[in-house]
């Protein structure tokens, strides 16, 4: 069985005491007694039935690119080699070249490397390179102990909201002050995403 929960989309293990809720759309009754349910605002997500053995030759997971948390330096300077041209934000939230980096936790990631996330790929030299990695080493592990961020929707399979947002350095902090300088947030479009980003630290 393959779960895509897109942008709305939330399983939830409950009780069947719960009330259904109006955008609750699938219900599995489980062994234990308890019910996971596919609750999806937007009706984005969907549920495929994959036969036995055959789910790593489904279009979702073959174009995805390498574990974030599962690569080495080296693997990782490698990849970017790969991609000559290109803006830096954009780059590592295409999951065919990296898969598990969103919008707030490129933004995280480039923060602390110091890379401004408009910077083109070719011009990153090796010390960035190995912030942006080491950046995602530290953010990716410390955002999973916290649960993730609930910026939006995002709730855990129990319902509850992460506790990240606390911790997030410029991902939905325009006009604030930089927690390591002072200088103002600031926030741009690129990709069609949005970007945060400190204009002194960051460069």
């Amino acid at each position: 069985m393959l779960i895509h929960l897109k942008l709305t989309g939330r399983l939830l293990y409950v009780e069947p005491r719960e009330p259904l809720d109006a955008h609750t759309h699938i219900v599995f009754h489980l062994d234990d007694g308890h019910q996971l349910r596919l609750w999806d605002l937007r009706r984005f997500g969907y549920i495929k039935l994959v036969p036995s053995g055959r789910l790593e030759e489904m279009p979702e997971l073959a174009e995805f690119g390498p574990e974030a948390l599962e690569m080495t330096l080296g693997e990782f300077k490698n990849l970017l080699v790969t991609k000559k041209r290109g803006k830096v934000k954009p780059l590592l939230m295409e999951q065919k070249f990296i898969s598990g980096l969103g919008n707030i936790y490129s933004d995280e990631v480039l923060h602390y490397a110091g890379v401004q996330p408009t910077r083109d790929v070719s011009t990153l030299m090796e010390q960035e390179k190995e912030l942006i990695y080491e950046g995602i080493q530290t953010i990716l592990p410390a955002a999973l102990k916290h649960r993730g961020s609930s910026v939006d929707l995002y709730v855990d399979i129990y319902g509850r909201q992460g506790q990240y947002v606390p911790h997030l350095q410029v991902y939905g902090r325009e006009g604030e002050s930089c927690y390591r300088c002072g200088a103002s947030i600031k926030r741009i479009r690129l990709g069609g995403r949005s970007a945060h980003f400190c204009p002194n630290c960051q460069r």
